[in-house]
């Protein structure tokens, strides 16, 4: 009997260890699989997290325009008309600003009207991006009598001139390798005759976007510089005084003077030679004709002389 329950307690002490270590690992597998599911389930999320992130992102990011990202071919003119005090300074002035800038003259002409005051025109190329600063200087260098300000938009003109020229080397570059191909003579005839057209587009292409080029990089402005015209502050009298006409008289003096030394000095040479071709008549010509002068007929009919009278005695 007492063996009984002591084998009985010993049973029971073995099936409730058996147990506990049965419930152990299932609880260790069941926390082992729980982690394995949180860890599989953290990447999924951060990626998910990630991705979501990654769109709102996208979403909130403005979408790029192909076209506005283009850059803006902007051609850009200006004329002014600048009343100053002293136009070749201002011209000086105007010359230096725009080579600081970066630019050059491309035309000059100054001229003096009237002995009274002097108007300049001269043509400057600058940057474009120094364009509105030397504007705003050359408007202030003076009074300011008009201004006028373009500005023209080439950026399609650009392009198509650019897809032009790319589209026309290609097709230069197709005829060169017909030519390299061709073996008969007409055949290479013929593609020289496409080569040469082709290639003057080309380069009238290429020109055009030269021009464009420089028209767009550098902005041109016409400036004009001119002097205020200076007035004679005196006014003359309107009756005339006794100094007045004692002047005018000694001028009128003076340049009757002149006229007569004037007329004089255009008759002198005529009346040289006539004096020496008198004097030649004078002295040489008409001594040799009186020595070799011809007798007249009174001295060829002289009397001759009388013989005497025949006598009685003579026949």
């Amino acid at each position: 009997m007492r063996a009984r329950r002591t084998f009985a307690a010993l049973f029971l002490i073995a099936s409730l260890g058996i147990a506990g270590c049965g419930a152990s690992d299932t609880s260790s597998g069941a926390g082992a699989a729980d982690d394995k599911a949180q860890s599989d389930r953290k990447p999924a999320a951060e990626a998910a997290a990630e991705a979501a992130g990654g769109s709102a992102a996208d979403a909130k990011a403005p979408a790029k325009d192909p076209v506005s990202v283009l850059p803006t071919h902007i051609i850009r003119t200006a004329e002014l008309n600048v009343e100053v005090k002293d136009a070749p300074k201002a011209l000086a002035d105007a010359r230096a600003a725009v080579q600081s800038a970066g630019g050059h003259v491309a035309g000059e002409s100054t001229e003096r009207i009237d002995d009274t005051h002097v108007t300049s025109r001269v043509v400057l190329r600058v940057p474009q991006e120094k364009y509105d600063s030397v504007l705003a200087e050359l408007a202030g260098s003076g009074k300011l009598l008009s201004r006028k300000a373009d500005a023209e938009d080439v950026t399609g003109q650009v392009v198509d001139v650019e897809s032009r020229i790319a589209t026309q080397r290609a097709s230069v570059a197709r005829v060169r390798a017909l030519m390299d191909r061709a073996a008969k003579l007409s055949d290479v005839v013929t593609l020289e005759g496409q080569l040469s057209s082709r290639q003057a587009q080309l380069e009238s292409l290429l020109a055009q976007q030269a021009s464009l080029k420089d028209r767009t990089t550098l902005a041109t402005i016409t400036l004009m510089l001119s002097e205020r015209e200076n007035k004679d502050p005196k006014k003359e009298d309107d009756d005339p005084g006794f100094l007045d006409a004692l002047g005018g008289g000694w001028d009128a003096l003076v340049a009757t003077g002149r006229w007569i030394a004037v007329a004089v000095g255009a008759v002198a040479p005529f009346a040289a030679v006539f004096v020496l071709l008198y004097a030649v008549w004078r002295w040489v010509v008409r001594p040799r004709l009186a020595k070799h002068r011809v007798p007249g007929p009174a001295a060829a009919t002289a009397p001759l002389t009388p013989y005497p009278a025949p006598g009685p005695d003579q026949d």
